[in-house]
């Protein structure tokens, strides 16, 4: 599907962007990956990366200005929404300009994909929004619908909207690990509960849960992968066993656990080998069964969280991906 096709990347400049666009040039070879950030300093050190390859280019702008947006669209085929003010204290603390981002910058990018006849659309959300305890959480559950709604807007003809949903992305700048692995030496690290379970994903493994969203949706699907969970504590003594741990007690906004699927959805909600399909409850589209396609639905009162999770990383399998990633954490 991705084939030499057209694709968007709002936010691109990010953890995300910075893994799927190079493994998107590798497996689909499309014409032109555009990178949309309003960081230059970002874009510049990105685009080093990528020098001489022409299928990268690199655009400055923001999801706020619709103007921008339309000319960044113009000859795109599918759209990657990463871009979002996303850190819990700063959405605290600046609360209109997080609405700016995530909600009135959704709403800019649906509207522009429908009328520069954009094929389908990927919006990234997080577990966040679901039973959002925060404004971040709360900002991107409003985007999430959105963009499902985007497919009444867009017609029987229009581009297709569906929601990727993932947690904790190991390694991210400005996660658990690399943020314990920058203090492990001062010999004590804070842990904010001892009972806190967070989901561990790899930028990878979400590359490829848009990529099968991109192929499988008719549009207003949430995509939720099936990921291992892991309690802090046991992070915390895989990256430093020798050091301290300390309890300062859980921040303004932050959960114990990550849920990514609520019971309120598990009436609309359907299983398949990999990854749950929250369907939307407008619509009557969560018994269609082209958006079922085979799935089998979840028990009434189902929910997926961190620490209901029969899947469970061990401590060699985190040290594993450690080695391995070394030099990528922390980096995007």
């Amino acid at each position: 599907m991705l084939e030499n096709s057209s694709i968007l990347v709002t936010g691109g400049t990010g953890s995300f962007g910075h893994t799927f666009v190079p493994m998107t040039l590798a497996k689909y070879n499309p014409k032109r990956i555009i990178v949309l950030s309003r960081d230059e300093m970002k874009q510049w050190e990105m685009a080093k990366k990528f020098q001489g390859d022409e299928r990268v280019r690199f655009f400055i702008g923001d999801v706020r200005d619709r103007d921008r947006l339309y000319r960044a669209l113009d000859g795109v085929d599918y759209v990657v929404h990463a871009a979002a003010t996303k850190i819990v204290p700063t959405a605290e603390y600046n609360p209109f300009e997080c609405v700016k981002t995530n909600i009135n910058g959704a709403m800019n990018l649906v509207d522009a994909c429908i009328d520069s006849g954009v094929k389908r659309v990927i919006a990234l959300s997080t577990d966040k929004a679901s039973s959002p305890a925060n404004l971040y959480g709360a900002t991107k559950l409003v985007s999430d619908k959105l963009f499902i709604a985007g497919n009444s807007y867009a017609g029987g003809d229009g581009p297709r909207f569906a929601v990727v949903r993932y947690g904790n992305v190991m390694g991210s700048r400005g996660s658990v690990i690399p943020f314990f692995m920058s203090i492990r030496d001062e010999g004590s690290l804070p842990i904010t509960d001892e009972r806190m379970t967070r989901f561990m994903i790899s930028l990878e493994q979400g590359v490829e849960l848009v990529w099968h969203a991109f192929e499988d949706m008719e549009g207003g699907e949430i995509y939720v992968k099936k990921i291992p969970s892991m309690k802090v504590v046991d992070v915390a003594s895989v990256v430093a066993p020798e050091a301290r741990q300390e309890v300062v007690g859980i921040r303004p906004g932050e959960k114990l656990h990550e849920q990514m699927i609520s019971e309120e959805d598990s009436y609309f909600t359907y299983e398949y080998p990999e990854h749950f399909k929250i369907l939307p409850a407008i619509n009557n589209w969560s018994t269609c069964e082209q958006r079922i396609k085979g799935g089998q639905k979840v028990a009434p009162g189902f929910s997926y969280t961190s620490d209901n999770n029969p899947d469970w990383m061990t401590h060699e399998e985190l040290q594993a991906w450690i080695v391995t990633h070394t030099d990528k954490i922390g980096a995007i």
